[in-house]
């Protein structure tokens, strides 16, 4: 669908995740692999520790994990039952579903302690874990969805789109 690429200047957008099978780790697509058309082993992280509070996270694999996983991180530790985790750009989409679909704080940049706390709090206080679904007001063109596995989180966003 084109919602995970590279724009025209090379830098890439949107990864995908999933929950591995033991304790709070995930796998996540690495940075800068926007830009392929398949991926595989060599473009996964293991993202194995997170700490949203101190601004760091740890990963293992060939590749540095993307710049979202601290939101991927999010959702995983709130959502027990989610193992599929996609976040997509698209400028059209997230214009449309801005405040029509739960909203992350405009002032919360992408990738930061901030937008983990915002997304921590629509989880609690809206109806997103139900939805599946929510904008990033403060990352133009951030979409996320997630779901059981990434099959439901793919039909989530396809039924927006």
């Amino acid at each position: 669908m084109r919602l995970i690429g590279a724009y025209e200047n090379g830098i890439g957008f949107g990864n995908i995740s999933r929950r591995a099978e033991s304790g709070g780790l995930f796998y996540i697509s690495g940075s800068k692999t926007g830009n392929f058309t398949e991926l595989d082993t060599r473009h996964y992280a293991l993202v194995t520790d997170v700490s949203a509070a101190e601004n760091r996270l740890s990963c293992t694999g060939p590749i540095i994990a993307s710049s979202e996983s601290m939101s991927h991180a999010v959702i995983y530790e709130e959502c027990p039952d989610v193992n599929g985790v996609i976040h997509v750009h698209d400028l059209h989409l997230w214009q449309s579903l801005m405040h029509k679909v739960p909203t992350t704080d405009a002032s919360a940049p992408y990738g930061s302690p901030e937008m983990v706390e915002s997304i921590r709090w629509l989880l609690e206080a809206t109806d997103l874990k139900a939805c599946k679904i929510f904008v990033m007001e403060g990352h133009e063109e951030g979409i996320f969805t997630f779901g059981t596995d990434l099959a439901e989180a793919m039909a989530i966003l396809k039924s927006h789109v």
